[in-house]
């Protein structure tokens, strides 16, 4: 499968955006599907993901509640979206995609095969 992600820009505090991610050559409601942002020097941390088997979301403990993970089987998509965005949420987000993973696994980067490119987002004044 190959995964595209789209939908960063730059946005003022307080503000929103939409991530896509836009999966081609495979059915993505048969993966289970992470976002991942990286700031430059720091590790790749998990943001959010579904656990295809139970349709259960998970997030990081900072993003309850202002980000929210969905997916459109009809346009083989998974989206996250982003309200209420602080500077600290300024990274470059990741999609990323894997049909055999555990749940144990679901939070580490590691556990996937499958990557879309990069989407920068900026939260400034």
């Amino acid at each position: 499968v190959q995964l595209q992600a789209s939908g960063g820009g730059l946005v003022q505090p307080g503000g929103s955006l939409r991530l896509s991610c836009a999966a081609s050559g495979g059915t993505l409601r048969t993966y289970h599907v992470a976002w991942f942002r990286q700031t430059p020097g720091k590790e790749r941390e998990f943001v959010s993901a579904i656990w295809r088997r139970s349709g259960n979301t998970y997030y990081k403990d900072d993003v309850k509640g202002r980000f929210t993970l969905s997916s459109d089987n009809t346009k083989n998509t998974v989206y996250l979206q982003m309200n209420n965005l602080k500077p600290e949420d300024t990274a470059v987000y990741s999609c990323a995609a894997d049909s055999r993973l555990i749940l144990s696994s679901l939070r580490s980067a590691a556990s996937y095969d499958y990557w879309g490119q990069g989407t920068q987002v900026t939260v400034s004044s």
